[in-house]
């Protein structure tokens, strides 16, 4: 509350009026050194009286921390990061913290300028979705001593991250799709200078390995930008005969594909199957409904905010808790009716041969 002549409430305000010290009031107020009852309820009355706010920022450079998180998003159009946000902010408000959103606009200088700012502002951790492909200024800031935790998109093992097995989880999509009869199977993916992309693309060719089937370099699409999928895929589709199915390293991407598999005369998954990577809420109501990877977004928001407290708080107390950590959830298969079996027709194409397990990456 403001005093009459616009200046703010001070603990020296609430002590005149209670006619004790300001050190008494700090002591009443925080609750960490007893007083009287009487004194303690004399104080409360004055700073009720006067709706006295205690200065956040003030309390929490004395006490090391401010009770602010900065969370960094590439994109809050992005439907993915919305349902990581709301995972962030609610596990960290539970333990009494702010969070601070800023979206990039998938632009490093940017993110790098947010950095700055939320570092001007005391802020306790930021946890991070990067927007590129360079790493310095994460390490760099991680170096200051600043609680740094990644999420969805890894750089190295030096930062604690929150992640899925994107090699694994898309090995294991591509290799349904080979189970059920596919043989001609085009990837659309994103910028591959993103470790998330290049780990889904190596999962695609590590379940065509493994299945015996050719990798064909004119059925891998890099598409930078997400709005520019759907004029790609349907030029895709105009310049050659068309795939049996198509994979796409993210679920907009795949309601893109969908759409442009349709524009250009062909039906989904009667012609041509799609899967998508993720999940969202949207999936199961779009027509037909995406059968996709799900990822735990919300789970890994809430994780990834688990562990800034943890670092924030200094809970970690052994040698191997203070170390860098990944945490990687678990993904899993969705099977809706974007996809067909289409084993009846393998005859067409060849026999599929399996032969054996890949590595990881």
């Amino acid at each position: 509350m403001e005093k009459g002549n616009g200046q703010m409430v001070t603990i020296k305000d609430v002590a005149r009026v209670a006619g004790v010290s300001a050190s008494t009031v700090s002591r009443a107020l925080s609750g960490r050194i007893p007083v009287e009852e009487s004194t303690r309820r004399k104080v409360l009355k004055a700073a009720k009286e006067l709706n006295y706010q205690p200065n956040a920022l003030a309390k929490g450079l004395k006490e090391g921390r401010t009770g602010t998180i900065g969370l960094i998003v590439p994109n809050i159009c992005n439907p993915v990061f919305p349902l990581v946000s709301r995972g962030v902010e609610d596990t960290a408000r539970k333990s009494g913290y702010t969070v601070i959103l800023c979206n990039t606009d998938e632009d490093v200088s940017i993110e790098m300028e947010y950095i700055q700012k939320l570092r001007k502002k005391w802020v306790d951790g930021i946890i991070l979705a990067t927007s590129g492909k360079q790493s310095g200024h994460i390490t760099e800031l991680k170096d200051s001593g600043l609680p740094v935790v990644l999420l969805i998109r890894r750089l190295e093992d030096r930062v604690d991250a929150v992640v899925v097995d994107n090699n694994e989880a898309a090995r294991q999509a591509v290799a349904y799709l080979i189970r059920t009869g596919h043989r001609k199977i085009a990837m659309v993916n994103g910028d591959q200078g993103l470790t998330l992309y290049r780990e889904r693309f190596q999962g695609y060719l590590r379940a065509l390995r493994e299945s015996g089937l050719a990798f064909d370099p004119t059925l891998a699409l890099e598409i930078p930008i997400v709005q520019n999928c759907y004029e790609t895929v349907r030029e895709f589709l105009a310049a050659r005969p068309a795939p049996d199915a198509v994979f796409a390293a993210s679920d907009p991407m795949a309601l893109q594909v969908m759409r442009a598999v349709k524009d250009a005369g062909y039906r989904v998954p009667d012609d041509i199957s799609v899967i998508g990577f993720d999940d969202l809420e949207s999936a199961p109501f779009l027509d037909p409904p995406l059968t996709t990877v799900r990822q735990p977004l919300y789970q890994m928001g809430a994780a990834a905010a688990e562990r800034m407290i943890s670092r924030i708080e200094g809970k970690a107390t052994t040698p191997e808790e203070r170390a860098p950590s990944v945490l990687v959830m678990d993904t899993e298969l969705i099977v809706r009716k974007s996809t067909r079996d289409r084993t009846d027709e393998k005859e067409q194409y060849g026999s599929c041969e399996t032969i054996g397990k890949g590595q990881n990456g």
